[in-house]
């Protein structure tokens, strides 16, 4: 029988950051510190004070 080792945690790469607010690993946004899936910043880009142009 072999051991049986727990996957490494991802240091680098797509997977490495997770979205703030639901979890997710894909389509993260990092810049300015914001670490939140393209999702989430859609919903909440107003109140965080970004605006939208044309």
């Amino acid at each position: 029988m072999g051991k049986i080792k727990p996957p490494k945690a991802k240091v680098m790469g797509r997977g490495a950051q997770k979205c703030q607010r639901c979890g997710t690993r894909d389509a993260v946004i990092q810049k300015y510190g914001l670490y939140l899936c393209r999702q989430c910043f859609r919903e909440i880009a107003v109140e965080i004070g970004f605006n939208k142009y044309s």
